[in-house]
């Protein structure tokens, strides 16, 4: 019997409530100048109370060493186990912005991007361009029709994108174009098995020509692909845990995951007081809540360590919103660290505080990585995460007898 199997039987329906804050990219490095990391930098008295009367630790996303990306590490936060339920990111953007997929579609993650005249990559967000700016684009690469492969293409927000494949007998087994890098030019798209290579070839084809369209449209006079994906069917959290889940997120990618799940998404808007907004306007309605927070992880993958410890200050202040609505469980972590000295996600393990009238309180009194390692919870997988709220939320019955 796996987890998920063991906890679908125990778990029982209570109107008890839990609160999951995943403060994307949470985890850091010291910094050369401050010998500090962004979280140990920061002033946040509010997280630190909450980290001294509950209990911490670091939570590990996918494994020892392991650089998870965003769509593992929230599977593992809400117990699904990353390796086995594989969801790529192409599905996930364009389930976040509600684009209706047809059984045998591949769905790939764009960035549009700068490449400099000898073709290399020189900034993979393109500036970060403006959403409309991206809509106007994906206007000039959409409804191509290539070797009987019709291609849609979506924005997203700022410099995502959603390209769909849509034809007969495509195959996801194939290469990401983007390196995920700099300063290197883009890769060609290879089949990783022969009955891929029909699938290569069309989205090759595809890049070839937006390279032509976008060839006067710098910043963004690229595109990378990657996270190439059907969609696919996983039990619900409802049939799991027995939950009521709604999903509060404002970008895409975190809403198609949560639909993926079986979470309720709300509508909400950009900013952290407005998603508090939406937590108070909905509470009544739902037993759990999954509140992402985006500005973090921005700043860690721009490099902007000042930024970051300014959004975590600002994560901090609204910290006692969602403490006065009395949750029965509050759990607060990242889905994976984003140092601002890396430029991007990393393999470090997360902070964790978890809060009811349950835990045994283990002395931490800073919400920082140095501090919650010393913590109660140890270093954990993020895929326990999940089974403690339930416990601490008193909706798990006895295992055996």
């Amino acid at each position: 019997m796996d987890k998920l199997e063991l906890i679908r039987e125990v778990s029982r329906a209570s109107a008890t409530k839990i609160v999951l804050l995943v403060i994307d990219g949470l985890g850091g490095l010291p910094d050369l100048i401050t010998g500090k990391t962004e979280l140990e930098m920061a002033h946040t008295p509010n997280l630190d109370a909450l980290a001294a009367k509950g209990i911490c630790g670091l939570s590990e996303p996918i494994g020892t060493g392991i650089t998870p990306g965003s769509a593992p590490g929230h599977l593992a936060l809400f117990g699904y186990d990353p390796f086995a339920c594989r969801i790529g990111r192409g599905v996930l953007e364009a389930l976040g912005i509600d684009l209706d997929l047809k059984p045998g579609d591949i769905a790939a993650r764009g960035n549009f991007c700068t490449l400099d005249k000898d073709g290399l990559i020189t900034d993979r967000r393109a500036g970060r361009i403006t959403t409309e700016k991206s809509a106007e684009l994906c206007r000039l690469l959409d409804g191509m029709d290539i070797d009987g492969t019709k291609i849609i293409v979506c924005p997203v927000k700022e410099h995502r994108l959603v390209v769909v494949f849509r034809g007969e007998d495509l195959r996801t087994e194939i290469s990401d174009s983007d390196p995920q890098q700099t300063g290197i030019v883009p890769e060609n798209v290879r089949a990783k098995y022969a009955m891929a290579k029909r699938t290569a070839d069309i989205v090759n084809k595809f890049i070839a020509r937006a390279r032509k369209i976008l060839l006067e449209h710098h910043p963004a006079n690229m595109v990378l692909l990657r996270g190439f994906s059907k969609q696919q069917q996983l039990p619900t959290m409802t049939e799991i845990y027995k939950l009521k889940p709604a999903a509060i997120a404002s970008y895409p990618m975190y809403r198609g995951l949560a639909k993926t799940v079986g979470m309720d998404v709300l509508n909400t808007g950009a900013t952290i007081e407005d998603e508090l907004a939406t937590l108070k306007q909905n509470y009544a309605g739902y037993n759990f809540f999954f509140i992402h927070i985006k500005e973090t992880d921005s700043a860690g993958e721009d490099g902007d360590y000042n930024r970051k410890v300014s959004s975590l200050e600002h994560v901090d202040r609204v910290i006692p919103e969602l403490i006065a609505l009395n949750p029965d469980v509050i759990v607060v972590t990242g889905d994976h660290s984003t140092p601002a000295m890396l430029k991007g996600h990393s393999w470090h393990p997360v902070p964790v505080v978890l809060h009811s009238q349950w835990c045994r309180s283990d002395g931490v009194s800073h919400f920082s990585e140095s501090a919650c390692i010393l913590g109660g919870l140890g270093r954990l997988p993020a895929t326990d995460i999940m089974p403690l709220a339930m416990a601490n939320a008193l909706k798990l019955n006895k295992f055996g007898a």
